[in-house]
C-alpha cells in the first residue's frame, strides 16, 4: 500500500454505529423493525384434566399426544395432574391385545412391526406401536427414528406410532410405557405392539405389561452372536425367524426345525401354552398372517382357559411393587447424605478395606438417621 493509501484510510472515519431499518417491510408489504428480537411464541394453554380425557376418548391426536408427554414428564407437578387424567381414563382400558416384539438390532424389528401393522390395520383394526426406547445415556435424548424407519405404516389413518424414551432406567421402561399404553387404550387402539431394543434387562419389564410376548430371531446365525440366552426364549411365546428370503429361506426353514425341537425342552412362558417357532419375510410377506392368527390362537385359548385375565391380575399387582422399588431407589441415591458418602464407601469396598455388607449397613443407616432427624425438624 503506498503512502497516499495508507494516509487516506487514516484519514476515513470508521463506522461505530449501524443505522436503524425501515419500521415497514418492502414492496408493500408489511415487516418487522430491523434490529428488534422476535417476539417469543406463544406458549400452550395448559389443558385441564377433563379436556385430557375428552380429546383422548374422542381420538384426538395432537391432545393424545401431549397427554403422553405428560405421563413421560419427570416434573412433580406434571406427575401429579398425569396420575389424575389416567384415573380418569382407567374405567376405559384394558381392551387392546398387548403385543412385545423384541430381538437384537439387525433383526428387522421395525420392519416386521411395520408389515404386521400395516396389514391389521388395513383390516380395520387401530394400532399404536410404542417404542421402548433406552435413551442416549449422554444426552438422555431418544435415540430411535421409528417413525422414519415405518414410514408407510406411520402415515396409516389408523396406526400410531410413538417412541418412549426411558431416561436410561429400566423404572422408567416400566412406568412411562405401562402408562402410555393405558392411555393409547383409553383412546380406542385396540391392538398395541411394544417394541424393545435389543434384548436385555427391558425385556423382562415388557413381559410383564403384555399378554403376548414374539421374539424375532436371525437364521444362520449362533446364540452367541444373537445374544439371545435360555431366559430370554423362556419368556416368549412364540420365536419367530425373519428374512425368510432370497437364499436365506432354506437357512431360516432349518433354523426353524432346530428352535422347535429346543422349545419342546423348555418352560413354557404361558401355563397351557405350548410356544412354536415360525418364519416369515417383510419384504415377500410370508408368515405376516400367520404368526397374527397364532397370537389371535393364543388369546381365545387363554381366554377360556382363564389365563389372559389371570395374568392382567397378576400385572396389575407387580406392578405395585414395581413402583414402590423404583420410587424407593430413586429416593435413597437421590438423598444428599448418600450422595455425599457414597463414593468413600464405594472406594472402600473396591480397595477391600471395608465388607461390603459393612457398607451396606453404614448406608443405610445414615440415611435412616437423616430421614428420622428431618421429621424431627
Amino acid at each position: 500500500m503506498s503512502s497516499g493509501q495508507q494516509s487516506s484510510s487514516e484519514e476515513m472515519p470508521f463506522a461505530l454505529s449501524v443505522l436503524e431499518g425501515v419500521t415497514g417491510g418492502h414492496d408493500g408489504l408489511p415487516g418487522q423493525r430491523v434490529g428488534a428480537p422476535a417476539p417469543p411464541p406463544p406458549r400452550r394453554r395448559l389443558l385441564t384434566v377433563e379436556e385430557y380425557v375428552a380429546g383422548v376418548r374422542s381420538g384426538d391426536r395432537s391432545i393424545l399426544a401431549r397427554a403422553i408427554t405428560l405421563i413421560e414428564s419427570n416434573a412433580p407437578a406434571h406427575i401429579s395432574l398425569a396420575q389424575e387424567v389416567l384415573r380418569e381414563l382407567l374405567p376405559y382400558t384394558g381392551g387392546s391385545l398387548r403385543v412385545g416384539i423384541t430381538g437384537v438390532p439387525g433383526v428387522g424389528k421395525s420392519t416386521f412391526i411395520e408389515a404386521l401393522g400395516t396389514m391389521l390395520c388395513d383390516r380395520g383394526h387401530r394400532v399404536a406401536v410404542l417404542a421402548v426406547d433406552p435413551s442416549s445415556s449422554i444426552s438422555r435424548g431418544s435415540i430411535l427414528g421409528d417413525k422414519t424407519r415405518m414410514e408407510r405404516l406411520a402415515h396409516h389413518p389408523n396406526a400410531y406410532i410413538r417412541p418412549s424414551p426411558t431416561g436410561g432406567s429400566l423404572g422408567g421402561v416400566a412406568r412411562k410405557s405401562r402408562e402410555t399404553l393405558l392411555i393409547c387404550e383409553a383412546a380406542g387402539f385396540d391392538i398395541v405392539l411394544v417394541e424393545t431394543v435389543g434384548v436385555g434387562q427391558s425385556e423382562i419389564a415388557v413381559r410383564g405389561m403384555v399378554d403376548f410376548f414374539l421374539l424375532l430371531m436371525l437364521a444362520g446365525a449362533g446364540d452367541e452372536l444373537q445374544g439371545i440366552k435360555k431366559g430370554i426364549i423362556e419368556l416368549a411365546d412364540a420365536l419367530l425367524i425373519t428374512k425368510a428370503d432370497g437364499d436365506n429361506r432354506t437357512r431360516a426353514l432349518a433354523a426353524q426345525a432346530e428352535y422347535s425341537r429346543a422349545l419342546r425342552y423348555l418352560t413354557p412362558a404361558t401355563e397351557g401354552w405350548r410356544p412354536r417357532a415360525y418364519i416369515c419375510s417383510a419384504q415377500t410377506g410370508e408368515g405376516i398372517a400367520e404368526i397374527w392368527r397364532e397370537i389371535e390362537r393364543f388369546r381365545d385359548e387363554t381366554t377360556a382357559s382363564g389365563v389372559f385375565a389371570a395374568r392382567r391380575r397378576e400385572q396389575a399387582r407387580d406392578w405395585v411393587y414395581t413402583l414402590i422399588e423404583d420410587h424407593l431407589r430413586t429416593r435413597f441415591f437421590g438423598h444428599p447424605v448418600v450422595q455425599e458418602r457414597l463414593p468413600a464407601i464405594e472406594k472402600a469396598v473396591v480397595e477391600g478395606t471395608l465388607p461390603v455388607t459393612t457398607a451396606v449397613q453404614d448406608l443405610i443407616r445414615a440415611f435412616e438417621s437423616a430421614l428420622q432427624g428431618g421429621e424431627k425438624g
